[in-house]
């Protein structure tokens, strides 16, 4: 039996009824659109990426990414996914940032606690029979011995101990050997100790080229506030300010970017440090 036509032909793109728009609750909206046409249209010529939505209101929203399912009858179903930033969300420019953190302990080095010097280790030294033997290279003249072929003289002498039984190789201090006073069981043998870590991941999106250039030249730099430049990217509840170390406590550590519909995809990571991110080894905002 022949197929009998009847109603429209479907050679444009007809929208159906149904269609949905979302708002993430951050200014992202994205719209799923469901089409019906004829098996002959040219959908790579409508399904553009980057077009707009077919509905005026929300012109906004431009073509992500579609699919087709082939139906009965020489019709094709086609759904289209449509993305963009709400207009009444800093102008429809950037979307407000969802950041979360995650939190807990990690091992670090005993001598990196801000504390070491002076209260765990202290400054002043003793020798003492508790420490072992340490190398001491007498200085010679160099020079002499280059032409001479002359060896350094080694000798060994015994550590030096300060508070806690913490083992330097010299009066000074230098090369830490370790806590080697039984005396001292919260601190005898341990050579890390748990420090509490703090990181934020977030996720941003934006119609400016201009923005996602701006904060990847921010990467590695701390503030003492929730933004970086025109950026909030931190939200109220997080710790912000100066450390002891007089270093900014959050660093921009990691800058993520990809393309989304006509959208840049902006993912970042911050750091938290309670003593801050030290002025001489990090740029401070």
């Amino acid at each position: 039996m022949a197929r009998i036509e009847t109603g429209n032909d479907l050679t444009t793109a007809v929208l159906q009824p149904g269609w949905t728009v979302v708002d993430d609750g951050f200014g992202l909206n994205t719209s799923t659109t469901v089409f019906k046409v004829d098996i002959q249209f040219d959908i790579d010529a409508f399904a553009v990426k980057g077009n707009a939505h077919p509905d005026p209101t929300y012109s906004y929203l431009k073509l992500d990414k579609w699919k087709v399912s082939w139906d009965s009858l020489a019709m094709a179903t086609l759904t289209i996914d449509y993305v963009g930033i709400d207009t009444a969300i800093n102008s429809g420019v950037r979307t407000n940032p969802n950041t979360s953190s995650a939190n807990g302990l990690t091992t670090e080095n005993i001598t990196t606690h801000p504390n070491f010097f002076p209260t765990i280790a202290g400054t002043n030294y003793n020798q003492s029979e508790l420490g072992p033997l340490v190398e001491i290279k007498t200085p010679i003249d160099y020079l002499t011995q280059v032409i001479t072929g002359q060896t350094l003289i080694i000798t060994k002498q015994q550590s030096w101990i300060g508070n806690n039984g913490a083992c330097f190789e010299s009066e000074d201090g230098g090369r830490f050997i370790g806590f080697v006073d039984p005396t001292y069981p919260s601190f005898y043998g341990k050579t890390n100790y748990l420090t509490t870590t703090s990181t934020y991941s977030g996720v941003m999106y934006t119609t400016s080229l201009a923005d996602a250039q701006a904060l990847l030249m921010l990467l590695n730099t701390a503030t003492a506030t929730y933004s970086w430049g025109i950026f909030v990217l931190l939200p109220a509840w997080a710790p912000v300010g100066v450390g002891s170390s007089t270093g900014n406590q959050n660093l921009l550590s990691q800058v993520n970017i990809e393309e989304f519909g006509s959208l840049y995809k902006i993912m970042y990571e911050i750091r938290y440090s309670k003593v801050g991110w030290h002025p001489l080894v990090y740029t401070n905002i």
